[in-house]
């Protein structure tokens, strides 16, 4: 027994009882490691988490608010649409039912003088909108020549209501360029000159306690031949019946 003890190997100590286990050796608690550990990660959800969230709520408020405007437009629009069904507004009508020209006369080639004296007739078509009339501006023209101007008072109309107005134009040496009075000479010749009227005022249609807001009314009387010959010592009044004038809103 004493000849098979051998000794352990010089400069390799005993490995304490129980190092291996199975064969491979227990971790060590407190090993020491030759670099630093790197620092720990963090992913980037926990940074961009809360803005990621808002954005829903962004785009809900959006479209809810989108989807509010769309229907109060629709609304209004169908409100709109059953008032006019049930209104059925329709634009004034005018017309010129007399022109009586005095002491016409044409000076230096370049100026003209003379009164117009004018019947016209508005006219409401409506049969249930009221119309008021205000700040009414009326110019005569020979073809596109302006000669002058003239303000008509303000009136109101009730529905299916006419009314008669008496429109006065005076021109006194009014600038005609020589072109156009050349022309109106030569219509003179033949007995006949045809005049114009253009005419502009703001207009509001109502219908008990509905009220349209103001609109800017035009309304144009063409070929107003008048009998103004050479021989009429500037006196004429209108050639045939009455006209209607266009009319827009």
């Amino acid at each position: 027994m004493a000849e098979n003890f051998r000794p352990p190997t010089t400069g390799y100590p005993v490995p304490p009882s129980g190092a291996y286990t199975n064969g491979y050796p227990s971790a060590a608690s407190n090993t020491a490691y030759p670099y630093a550990a790197p620092a720990p990660q963090y992913s980037n959800y926990q940074y961009y988490g809360q803005p990621q969230q808002q954005y829903p709520r962004r785009s809900s408020f959006i479209r809810y608010f989108l989807v509010a405007m769309i229907a109060f437009f629709v609304i209004t629009g169908c409100i709109f649409f059953i008032v006019w069904l049930v209104l059925r507004p329709r634009i004034p009508e005018f017309s010129v039912q007399s022109v009586k020209v005095s002491n016409f006369s044409v000076v230096d080639t370049m100026r003209v003088s003379g009164t117009w004296q004018v019947g016209l007739l508005a006219a409401n078509p409506n049969k249930k909108m009221k119309i008021s009339y205000d700040n009414i501006n009326a110019g005569l023209y020979y073809k596109s020549e302006f000669i002058t101007i003239t303000r008509i008072p303000p009136f109101d109309q009730g529905t299916r209501n006419q009314t008669a107005l008496d429109v006065f134009f005076s021109a006194d040496n009014a600038y005609v360029i020589t072109r156009a009075v050349n022309e109106l000479n030569s219509d003179r010749a033949k007995g006949n000159v045809a005049f114009q009227i253009k005419g502009m005022a703001w207009v509001r249609f109502s219908s008990g306690w509905w009220r349209v807001r103001r609109r800017e009314l035009r309304f144009w009387c063409v070929d107003l031949a008048v009998g103004l010959s050479s021989s009429s010592n500037g006196t004429a009044n209108l050639v045939g019946a009455q006209r209607n004038c266009k009319v827009s809103i």
